[in-house]
């Protein structure tokens, strides 16, 4: 007798909890349902597909887009260095200058303006992979690639 009374309070525990949680799922899915019919929820679904396909396709176009944003994006001026200095005792200030603006493989160019008595001197040089391309570059130049490139200069 008492192990009938046992089984039939597990039983109406567990009755009482696979109600709770059909009653539960119940509400949620006619909140889901709510104001349609068999006709619109199947238009609806199919929305939601169609959808979720169109999603697939833009996320694959805006990753190509991606990767070819980054692409280009090596090829735009990414390091800087300046160095000012005087390279004449007769003048006073570091009015001269060094300017290298590099991508990311290091190549760019770079300007160097030599400040006188007697006027302002520009040069410029093309830089290829961190190397002067057509002339070679001077200690200082080689000095404003490197702060470019964050390495610490000794002066």
């Amino acid at each position: 007798m008492m192990i009938a009374l046992i089984i039939s309070v597990v039983a109406l525990v567990w009755t009482a909890v696979l109600t709770y949680f059909f009653l539960k799922l119940r509400n949620h899915y006619h909140l889901l349902t709510a104001n349609v019919n068999r006709k619109t929820l199947e238009a609806v679904l199919t929305n939601i597909v169609r959808d979720l396909h169109m999603a697939k396709k833009d996320i694959v176009q805006l990753t190509d887009r991606c990767a070819t944003i980054e692409k280009d994006g090596l090829y735009h001026i990414q390091k800087i260095g300046l160095i000012r200095f005087n390279p004449f005792k007769d003048t006073g200030g570091d009015q001269s200058f060094i300017l290298a603006l590099l991508d990311a493989k290091e190549t760019g160019v770079v300007i160097t303006a030599l400040y006188s008595r007697s006027g302002t001197r520009w040069y410029a040089k093309k830089v290829v992979e961190g190397k002067g391309a057509e002339h070679d570059l001077s200690e200082d130049e080689k000095k404003a690639l490197k702060v470019a490139n964050n390495i610490e200069v000794k002066s």
